[in-house]
């Protein structure tokens, strides 16, 4: 029976799909429907028995979806609360419901290492003549002991050893993927860091070693930490695609959940039919993003807040106009592994602008003094502009106008003063319609420019139409800069209105999602 099923396991291997959606319900007529739903476009799910609160309910439900369902190859998974899970009866239970759910044509039953250690040679090996083995450990805490974790779990027989860590930083994720590569070739392994840091993981361990990746059906149906939609991992990072000669690039920043960078980047690569994967990377110390830089390795990055001139004395060259900014938002590292700095913020200010007016003369107020104001006044400053600088620490805002040549106004004169264009280079009302960096009254010009992209109708942007003055969204400067970040990295002309359109289509999502969350307007009392 061992040698069969060890066969069996083999031919497994070669029909798994790189992507497993796990798949979770409350009762199981709802997860078999689910199941039922994702089975045209998923080859392999993992069913969470776990979520169900009588998950041997679920088996006569089970057997007729396997029934119907051949070619779907199902991982029947029922965690324990030990173990991370939400079963909360006995290991006994646990088995006998694992047990049950391979006799009903799950091919591949989860076993958790905490499980295993209880469990006689017997106990195990009878499971195993049931269906294939994945033996699991999961550590919601950090990703470490990863060797010793291994030895424990190859003393149990299974056909798959699947180790799972937490990402605490960038860096763990090399980790991950190192102990893969070191035992792949030994072990049929899966491995990803959980957390919002493990996305590299979650892309990237297929490439080093782990036989697939687990994917939620939707953001709301994680079933671990950092988990991402199937949706997203196929479409956008194209995992199906990656191998060994895929380039990686990515946006980082702290915080890096709300950028769009990944799904333009993305699109823009796959248009251009370029062998790469663009990725968040949520940085708490350049010291953590440099060395995966360097270890991953990865080949450019998008730099935004807090790092645009934190990184700067890392970097083994700039441009001239970089250097006299002061901020980099582009890094390409070379093939000798030297890193060089560029500054597309620029572009992203002066272009639409140059489409609009002549620059030169323009009067032009900049909101802000960190790294996108530095581009902005810089960039404005070179093609003849007359810049004013207003910034809430008045020290920053006159030592950006004496590098610039520009000026600094205080508050208290925006009401006697008037411009051609006033932008806004600060992250005031980033993610919010309810903060503006400026009052009604103190919006007097031609145009208003936010350079904050998300929600795409900003309070500022409310304000400046209400007034009748023209605004330039900030999705231009997004896509703009963008789009200059592509072709420094690629050498090839972006597709500027394929990414224009990416980004709305994602800013209008995220405007329903916003409006869907607000709670209902109670209906006004009815006289009796």
């Amino acid at each position: 029976m061992a040698e069969n099923n060890h066969y069996a396991s083999r031919l497994l291997h070669l029909r798994l799909s790189r992507v497993c959606v796990a798949v979770i319900a409350s009762d199981p007529n709802e997860l078999v429907d689910k199941a039922e739903s994702l089975a045209r476009n998923n080859s392999f799910l993992e069913l969470r028995l776990d979520y169900i609160p009588r998950p041997a309910t679920a088996l006569a439900k089970l057997r007729e979806f396997t029934e119907t369902h051949p070619h779907i190859t199902l991982i029947a998974t029922c965690r324990r609360a030990a173990a991370g899970g939400k079963f909360q009866g006995s290991i006994a239970a646990q088995l006998e419901i694992l047990a049950k759910a391979g006799a009903a044509g799950c091919q591949v039953i989860d076993v958790e290492l905490q499980t295993a250690v209880r469990l006689k040679p017997a106990q195990l090996e009878k499971l195993r003549s049931k269906a294939a083995i994945i033996l699991s450990f999961h550590d919601f805490r950090a990703t470490e002991k990863l060797e010793e974790t291994l030895k424990k779990m190859s003393a149990y027989p299974a056909d798959f050893y699947k180790v799972v860590g937490t990402a605490r930083s960038l860096y763990d994720n090399v980790t991950m993927m190192r102990f893969l590569e070191k035992h792949r070739d030994n072990h049929s392994l899966v491995g990803i860091c959980m957390g919002e840091q493990g996305i590299i993981s979650r892309v990237l361990s297929v490439r080093a070693g782990s036989r697939f990746t687990f994917a939620a059906v939707t953001a709301g149906e994680k079933t671990a930490p950092g988990q991402v939609t199937a949706q997203d991992l196929r479409s956008t990072y194209r995992i199906d695609q990656v191998d060994a000669a895929t380039k990686v690039f990515g946006v980082v920043g702290d915080p890096i959940s709300h950028s769009l960078s990944p799904a333009i980047m993305n699109a823009a690569l796959r248009r251009e039919n370029v062998n790469g994967v663009f990725l968040p990377l949520h940085a708490k110390s350049l010291k953590d993003l440099l060395v995966c830089v360097r270890e991953i390795p990865i080949q450019g990055l998008a730099v935004t807040m807090p790092y645009k001139e934190e990184i700067l004395p890392f970097l083994d060259n700039t441009d001239p106009f970089t250097a006299k900014i002061g901020a980099c938002n582009t890094v390409v590292r070379s093939q000798d592994g030297k890193l060089y700095g560029f500054n597309t913020d620029t572009s992203g200010v002066v272009r639409p602008l140059e489409q609009r007016m002549m620059l030169n003369d323009a009067r032009i107020l900049v909101l802000g003094a960190g790294g996108a104001a530095r581009a902005a006044v810089f960039g404005l400053r070179e093609r003849g502009a007359q810049v004013f600088i207003l910034n809430r620490s008045l020290p920053a805002a006159q030592k950006l106008a004496r590098q610039a040549k520009a000026r600094t106004i205080k508050r208290a004169d925006l009401k006697k003063l008037d411009f051609d264009v006033i932008i806004n280079a600060t992250p005031v009302g980033m993610g919010n319609i309810r903060e503006s960096p400026l009052n009604a009254d103190e919006i007097k010009a031609q145009y208003v420019f936010d350079m904050v992209y998300d929600p795409a109708e900003t309070k500022l942007i409310q304000l400046a139409r209400l007034r009748g003055v023209q605004v330039i969204l900030g999705r231009e400067m997004f896509v703009h800069q963008a789009a200059r970040q592509f072709e420094i990295w690629t050498g090839k002309p972006a597709p500027r209105e394929d990414m224009m359109r990416i980004v709305q289509f994602a800013l209008d999502e995220r405007a329903a999602a916003r409006e869907a969350e607000k709670p209902a307007k109670r209906p006004a009392a009815i006289a009796s």
